[in-house]
């Protein structure tokens, strides 16, 4: 004969509250409308996917083609292009670290979905190495910055041209790599910035000086501010900043100052934009990435 034991079981959500434990913030953050500054207008009519940038430089990027820009002059350097359709079909972005240029490449608009990192010399513009991701379930690689060691990417899924039938642009999220692109991890994007970015994704994104993760989507004239949720797999929509930037990828001044360049792809320009600090942030809400 068995006897049935009833245990009694008390869930509670949230943090301990035990003794040094800390408590979540009271109520979800307010996110805050700030505005951003125009700078300077630099001519580049390659800028149709984005813009990276280096001490001295700026590169407007199209699907095929890298041009370099001197930032003090606003002169053009120097220029690499690849054959429409060829092995490199979609630059979405690049970014500049160590004397390179890694750029986010992607078979947009074709499916399935892959994507590779494709690497230039800074200085030449010859391409100098690869690396495929091959297929990409998460999406395709839009952009991708330095994080812990490894790399912080999105990846975009589309609601029209270069659609998955059974997902959409929701499904578009932010993944965290190890340095030789193996996954650790990943958050989805918050629901009140994706819906701003639909039908497409983040077309741009980078970790600023703060540490916060900014991102710009395809079209809209805003970026998204965003940080580490304490708990659970969203990201936390932080700001909202008005910008002229019709989204797409962006950079970051590599001075420390928290200006950036992006780009109006219909005029073929450039920008240097300031953009506002953050308000005061409550840690128990939201984290930074850095």
């Amino acid at each position: 004969m068995r006897t049935l034991v009833t245990v009694g079981l008390c869930v509670t959500f949230g943090w301990s509250v035990g003794a040094g434990a800390r408590q979540p913030a009271d109520k979800p953050l307010a996110i805050q409308r700030l505005a951003a500054k125009t700078l300077r207008v630099y001519e580049a009519p390659e800028a149709d996917q984005g813009v990276a940038a280096d001490a001295r430089s700026f590169y407007a990027i199209d699907n095929t083609v890298i041009a370099k820009y001197d930032t003090a002059s606003g002169a053009a350097i120097d220029k690499w292009m690849g054959p429409v359709g060829g092995l490199i079909r979609h630059m979405n972005s690049c970014l500049v670290d160590a004397g390179r240029l890694w750029c986010a490449n992607s078979n947009y608009s074709q499916t399935p979905m892959g994507s590779s990192v494709e690497i230039f010399d800074a200085a030449t513009l010859d391409h100098v190495d690869t690396h495929s991701l091959g297929m990409t379930e998460e999406g395709s690689l839009t952009w991708f910055d330095r994080y812990r060691g490894g790399w912080v990417a999105g990846f975009a899924h589309y609601d029209e041209d270069g659609r998955l039938s059974y997902k959409d642009h929701s499904f578009s999220s932010v993944v965290t790599f190890d340095a030789d692109w193996r996954r650790t991890g990943g958050w989805l994007f918050p629901a009140t910035a994706l819906a701003r970015m639909a039908p497409h994704a983040a077309s741009g994104g980078a970790i600023g000086p703060d540490g916060w993760l900014y991102l710009l989507g395809h079209d809209r004239p805003e970026m998204y501010v965003a940080g580490r949720p304490p708990m659970g797999p969203t990201l936390i929509h932080l700001a909202t900043i008005d910008l002229e930037a019709e989204g797409q990828a962006f950079a970051w001044a590599q001075d420390g100052s928290r200006t950036i360049f992006a780009i109006d792809r219909r005029k073929g320009l450039v920008r240097r934009i300031e953009i506002p600090p953050l308000k005061q942030v409550d840690r128990r809400a939201a984290l930074p990435l850095r």
